[in-house]
C-alpha cells in the first residue's frame, strides 16, 4: 500500500501556524514512508472563502519549506483539488446514501431546531436534533418537497451501541452512538458540509492516513459512520497533540500570535519555526532539540508522537531561532540575511515619506522608526493609559478595535482610522484624547512618532494585531466572562458602561 496523506486548509482567514504544524507532520510521514503528500483546499464556505486567502496559504506553506505532490496549483491524478469545483460529486454521493436508506431528507425549520436545542439542554442531552424527520414515509417526503419546503440531507446515525476505533496515536477509542447526532451532509443550498465533503474526497483521492489535530477526535465517530454508510474502509486516523496557548487552551488568535506571516515578518527563520513545531508533537530518540527536517524524516517513528497538548512557548522558539542564527548563518552572511528580512531597499523606501519632514539629522531615523523592526515593545500600563482612563476601559477599547477591524476584513491605516472613531463613539469617549494616545503607545511603544495610520499600513495586519494583544495583556487582560459581556455590548454598539470609571 502506498501511503497518501493530506492537509485541507480553508481559505477563510490568515494562514494559521496550526496548519503548518499539521502539514509538517503529514509531510514527514509521507516522505519517511515514500508516499505522497496532498494539499486540498476546502472552500465550501462560500461566504468566507476568498482567492487571496487561498494564495496566502500557498505563500505561507512554501515559506515554511513545505512542498506538496498534488494540489490545486500543480494538479495531480485525483483532481480537482478545490472543493468548490467538486460540488456535483458531493451531491451525487449524497443521493447514493438516500437511495441506500442510510441518509434522509430533514425538513426541520430554524425555529424547530432552536426549540430542540433548548429542550436537549434542559434534559442534559448531548444531542440537540431529536430526529423527528428521520422516519417520514416516502409519500410524506414527496408531499413536503412538492410544497416547496426546504430540506437538508442528514445521516442516519445508529441510536444504540458504541463506535469503537483504533487511533494510531491515542489507541482504542470508544464512544456511545447515543452521543452522536444525525449530522447534516448536504445543506439546503446544495453545498456539502465538511462531514460529507472531506470523506468523499479522502476516499476518491485514496488517502490512507488522516493526520489531523486532536480537536477532530470527537467528530471521528461521525466520520466513521459516513464510511460505514458508503461501505468504504476508513483510513488510519492519527490525532496530533493540540498546540496550546499560555492559558492551557487551544492556541487562538484572540490571545496569541497565530499567523505564519507574523513569524515570517518578525524575523524568525522558517527552518527554526519548523524545527520548533516538530517539538510540539514529537521527541527524537536522543532528546535532541535542534535538527533538520531531513533528520526527523530519516529517523521518524510514529510511536514517538505525543499524546497530550503542547505549550506553544515563544521563548523556546526564540531560543531555538537564536541557535539557528548562530550555528547556521556565517558572520559574513548575517547582514545579507537581515537585509533580506526587512532592511531591503523596497521596504526602507516606504518609510521615507513618514520621516522626510521629521529628520533633524540622519541619526533621528532609527529613533523615529525603531518600532518597525522591534518585536517586543517595552510596554507599561503607565505608558498605555491615557489620562483619566482605567486599565479595564483601555483593554476594552483595544479589544473592540480588533473586532471592528476583523469585521471590516481590512487592517490598513484608513480602516484603523475609521474603526478607532467608531470605537470612540461606541464608548462615548473623545477620540483625540483617549484613542490616539492609546494607539500611539500600543503600536509604537512611545507617545509620539510618524503618522500612525500610515505606519500601521506598513507594519501590516499580523504584527498590528499582536501589538494590540500585547497591550491588552500588559493592561491586565480581559476575563472570558467580561469578554462575552463586552462582545454583546459591542454588537449593539453601546459600550458606555465600560467607560464609566474614566
Amino acid at each position: 500500500m502506498s501511503v497518501r496523506v493530506r492537509i485541507a486548509p480553508s481559505p477563510t482567514g490568515d494562514p494559521h501556524v496550526g496548519t503548518a504544524y499539521i502539514g509538517l507532520f503529514n509531510l514527514i510521514f509521507a516522505r519517511h514512508f515514500k508516499g505522497q503528500f496532498i494539499l486540498r483546499i476546502e472552500d465550501t464556505d462560500q461566504s468566507r472563502s476568498r482567492p487571496d486567502y487561498e494564495e496566502n496559504i500557498y505563500r505561507a506553506l512554501r515559506w515554511c519549506g513545505l512542498e506538496w505532490d498534488e494540489g490545486p496549483d500543480i494538479g495531480g491524478p485525483y483532481g480537482p483539488y478545490r472543493q468548490s469545483e467538486r460540488t456535483k460529486i458531493y451531491q451525487e454521493h449524497a443521493k447514493i446514501l438516500l437511495e441506500r436508506g442510510t441518509a434522509y431528507k430533514c425538513f426541520a425549520t430554524p425555529e424547530e431546531l432552536a426549540e430542540m436545542r433548548e429542550t436537549a439542554a434542559k434534559q442534559g442531552l448531548h444531542v440537540g436534533y431529536d430526529r423527528r424527520y428521520r422516519d417520514l414515509s416516502p409519500d410524506e417526503v414527496r408531499k413536503r418537497e412538492a410544497a416547496g419546503q426546504p430540506f437538508v440531507i442528514r445521516l442516519k446515525t445508529p441510536t444504540t451501541g458504541e463506535c469503537v476505533f483504533e487511533d494510531a496515536i491515542k489507541g482504542r477509542i470508544t464512544c456511545p452512538w447515543a452521543d452522536v447526532d444525525d449530522q447534516i451532509l448536504l445543506k439546503s443550498d446544495g453545498f456539502p458540509t465538511y462531514h460529507l465533503a472531506h470523506i468523499v474526497d479522502d476516499h476518491l483521492m485514496k488517502i490512507t492516513h488522516v493526520m489531523r489535530g486532536d480537536e477532530w477526535m470527537t467528530s471521528t465517530p461521525k466520520h466513521i459512520c459516513v464510511y460505514d454508510a458508503f461501505g468504504w474502509k476508513p483510513p488510519v486516523f492519527m490525532h496530533m497533540p493540540l498546540l496550546l496557548g499560555k492559558d492551557g487552551k487551544k492556541l487562538s488568535k484572540r490571545k496569541n500570535p497565530t499567523s505564519i506571516f507574523y513569524f515570517r515578518d518578525s524575523g524568525f527563520l522558517p527552518e527554526a519555526l519548523m524545527n520548533f513545531l516538530t517539538l510540539m508533537g514529537y521527541s527524537m530518540p536522543d532528546n535532541r532539540e535542534k535538527y533538520s527536517i531531513a533528520d526527523i524524516i530519516a529517523q521518524f517513528d510514529p510511536k514517538r508522537i505525543g499524546t497530550s497538548g503542547a505549550f506553544f512557548d515563544t521563548q523556546k522558539l526564540e531560543w531555538l531561532n537564536q541557535k539557528y542564527i548562530i550555528e547556521s548563518i556565517p558572520q559574513n552572511q548575517l547582514w545579507d540575511r537581515i537585509e533580506q528580512w526587512s532592511y531591503q531597499r523596497e521596504f526602507m523606501q516606504r518609510l521615507m515619506p513618514l520621516v522626510h519632514m521629521r529628520l533633524k539629522t540622519f541619526g533621528d531615523f532609527m529613533q523615529l522608526c525603531d518600532f518597525f523592526f522591534i518585536n517586543d515593545l517595552q510596554l507599561t500600563p503607565e505608558l498605555l493609559l491615557p489620562k483619566n482612563t482605567s486599565a479595564e476601559t483601555a483593554s476594552a477599547l483595544l479589544q473592540c478595535l480588533i473586532w471592528s477591524l476583523d469585521e471590516r476584513e481590512d487592517w490598513t491605516g484608513p480602516s484603523l482610522e475609521q474603526a478607532s472613531h467608531e470605537v470612540a463613539d461606541c464608548f462615548g469617549l473623545q477620540h483625540k484624547k483617549v484613542l490616539m494616545p492609546l494607539l500611539f503607545a500600543t503600536i509604537m511603544g512611545k507617545d509620539h512618532g510618524p503618522s500612525l495610520y500610515e505606519s500601521v499600513t506598513i507594519l501590516g495586519k499580523d504584527r498590528t494585531r499582536v501589538r494590540l494583544l500585547q497591550a491588552i495583556e500588559t493592561l491586565g487582560s480581559i476575563s472570558n466572562k467580561k469578554a462575552d459581556h463586552l462582545k454583546k455590548s459591542w454588537q449593539k454598539r453601546d459600550c458606555k458602561d465600560y467607560s464609566a470609571s474614566r
